[in-house]
């Protein structure tokens, strides 16, 4: 079966920025995030084989959510000048590499994954793994689909399939995820949940009533506060789905993804990449598993 792996680059890329040391080369150019990034994109091709990687970013633009809600995300600094040269040096090791990136105005890299999964899981073209720091991809997983979370730093890494998923989320299915933070709220990204509703009474009504709309629907044989509390906020707790749930149908991307393949490049190839940025040692640890996949092939 088809291994494809899907970097969320964002997300990693801001962990590894503020995990590690603030690298820069002789000409000053910051590495750090960098670094830590092609750390993680290596130990998964060595660990995973993958048959296929994608890569999806954040556009600085605002997303469709803001026109939802104008707030959205407004509690979140203003990523450092640092940060952001990185994310066009990510770009530079992609195109060495021949690994394609997707982004598109308007939408986050979390929404281009759900693009991408459907297509991949529609078409049963094999396995997907998500490698992110964000728990929003969640809402994602299903059978054949799996979740590398990046929690702590960049070596913290939880593996998550449905029955994981289950386990830590009081047995909920993955996509109701979206229906529990719509009446819990989603802090990180400045979504607003009812107040008194933490994460624990929103999974025990999410698990009774299925949905935040059967919810709303049925919030007369609620208990007295809790119908209150509904009642008075079903249009922040709709709107908050909206805001939660992943965007699937994105037109404008265009990608063979059924002929999508991955191989390293030759060290010979790449070599001057790595020089860039000064990676002796990630480009020994390049030309080691590259030297593996190449047996590998041949046998």
């Amino acid at each position: 079966m088809k291994k494809f792996v899907v970097l969320d680059v964002s997300s990693i890329l801001y962990r590894a920025f503020f995990a590690l040391p603030p690298f820069k080369t002789k000409d000053n150019k910051p590495t750090g995030g960098l670094y830590g990034f092609l750390s993680i994109l290596l130990k998964i091709i060595r660990e995973i084989k993958p048959d296929c990687i994608l890569a999806t970013f954040d556009r600085p633009e605002p997303t469709f959510r803001h026109k939802i809600e104008v707030e959205y995300k407004a509690n979140r600094p203003e990523a450092p000048n640092d940060l952001v040269l990185q994310i066009g040096y990510v770009k530079e090791i992609f195109q060495a590499l021949n690994i394609p990136y997707l982004e598109k105005s308007g939408f986050e890299a979390d929404d281009i994954i759900g693009f991408l999964i459907s297509k991949i899981t529609d078409k049963k073209l094999g396995q997907v793994i998500i490698v992110t720091g964000d728990s929003d991809t969640f809402q994602l997983l299903k059978e054949g689909v799996s979740v590398y979370l990046l929690r702590k730093g960049v070596k913290d890494i939880q593996i998550y399939d449905i029955n994981k998923f289950k386990e830590d989320y009081g047995g909920i299915e993955p996509e109701q995820l979206v229906d529990v933070k719509s009446l819990a709220g989603e802090p990180t990204d400045n979504i607003k949940g009812i107040e008194g509703i933490g994460n624990k009474t929103a999974i025990k009504l999410i698990k009774e009533y299925s949905s935040v709309e059967k919810l709303i629907e049925n919030a007369n044989l609620l208990p007295d506060n809790l119908k209150e509390k509904i009642i008075k906020n079903k249009d922040l707790i709709l709107k908050n789905k909206e805001l939660i749930k992943l965007k699937k149908d994105i037109e404008g991307i265009n990608f063979d993804i059924e002929n999508c393949f991955f191989s390293l490049p030759s060290p010979d190839s790449v070599q001057n990449i790595f020089s860039k940025f000064e990676f002796k040692t990630l480009f020994e640890r390049y030309k080691k598993i590259q030297q593996e996949q190449s047996k590998r092939t041949l046998f």
